[in-house]
């Protein structure tokens, strides 16, 4: 049987918005279409129903066509396991493994010089700009394991740049990540210090310097061949990423244009990186996260910038209010330690362009 699932990248990653399966007999009524599992019954997804009167997985419409049936649902994350009940019939989430997922086909693979990455191909001629971007920490893997795709699914960001700038290449590698100990990356970043040398320095994993070197060389190979404008080269990234993004303006000498780091890991490399920085530069992340010391240095260092007289250096704190725009920590039974947690998907706004952080970004041009 072939069953399909359609998919976009949404404010939490990859989300399913319909399913389409074989069908026998006449159309169900609404009412005995559900969907079932751990992620709607969560706090957020109740806030979500509480506040809009629906919610993630929630069935919006059934319909039959040549025998096939449609069932259009509230978009949902596929982070974690779905049925879907239709009458007596229960499918689950293995039953859906084709899944169409809008733009992300547009992305090819490619492998060179160790470097795993996606890339989006504008479709009309000529130097165009680029988007780098740098994925989060949990989303890379293994040199042995890295599937090169999960970089463009887990969160939105590079899928939705090329929605959204389709006149740019968008550039998504993915990192070589150390295996993660119990309790996932979350743990290691609770316990991580201002002081502690992480981020691949020691083991060259991660958005080290020698992995963002191979990237940045393929960049210029590209500009070299007459497709990238080498005035309009940018960096972006998310937490491990945002790190990833300091630290490749220190690596790039001089390649990018401008960078918007977000939510960025801070250790005392990319402290010293960023408040020596001469290039435009925005950092925006939440009021506060789970890495709650991330701000002091944050602050410091812009403000250093601005005090100065850097010219072009910006940065964003989001409030409550603000992220609660895009159901971020909505729920109100939420501990301070999961709700700096949620804070922390701080990219979400930037990469919605609040503030103008993007619209600046792609505005930059280098002299």
């Amino acid at each position: 049987m072939s069953y399909t699932a359609y998919a976009f990248i949404g404010l939490t990653g990859h989300e399913i918005y319909r399913f389409d399966l074989p069908f026998e007999g006449a159309l169900p009524e609404k009412s005995d279409v559900r969907m079932e599992g751990p992620l709607f019954e969560t706090g957020r997804v109740k806030a979500i129903r509480a506040k809009r009167g629906e919610g993630p997985g929630d069935v919006k419409a059934v319909c039959l066509n040549d025998g096939v049936l449609s069932v259009e649902v509230v978009p949902f994350s596929t982070r974690q396991p779905y049925t879907l009940h239709v009458g007596d019939m229960i499918f689950t989430n293995e039953d859906f493994a084709d899944v169409k997922t809008r733009t992300m086909d547009e992305f090819e693979p490619f492998a060179e010089d160790d470097v795993l990455y996606r890339l989006f191909t504008p479709k009309m001629g000529g130097k165009r700009p680029l988007i780098l971007f740098l994925h989060g920490g949990g989303n890379g893997g293994t040199k042995e394991g890295r599937d090169n795709i999960k970089q463009l699914k887990a969160d939105y960001g590079p899928v939705n740049f090329a929605e959204n700038y389709p006149d740019c290449y968008v550039l998504a590698p993915q990192c070589i990540e150390r295996p993660f100990g119990p309790g996932g990356p979350g743990a290691g970043i609770r316990r991580q210090t201002f002081k502690d040398p992480m981020n691949g320095l020691a083991d060259e994993t991660q958005w080290n310097r020698i992995y963002l070197a191979k990237v940045c060389n393929i960049i210029r190979r590209m500009i070299d061949e007459g497709k990238v404008d080498e005035k309009r080269v940018y960096v972006t990234g998310l937490s491990m990423g945002g790190c990833g993004t300091i630290r490749a303006m220190s690596v790039g000498a001089g390649l990018f244009t401008a960078c918007a780091p977000v939510c960025p890991t801070m250790i005392k490399e990319t402290y010293d990186i960023l408040r020596t920085m001469k290039a435009p530069v925005w950092v925006s992340t939440a009021y506060v996260d789970h890495t709650i010391y991330r701000h002091k240095y944050i602050t410091d260092a812009i403000m250093q910038l601005q005090n100065e007289g850097h010219p072009n250096a910006h940065l964003t704190l989001y409030s409550p209010e603000e992220l609660a725009e895009y159901d971020i920590a909505i729920d109100d039974e939420l501990t301070h330690e999961r709700r700096f947690g949620e804070n922390h998907q701080s990219w979400v706004l930037t990469y919605h362009d609040e503030k103008g952080i993007m619209s600046w970004l792609l505005n930059q041009v280098k002299e």
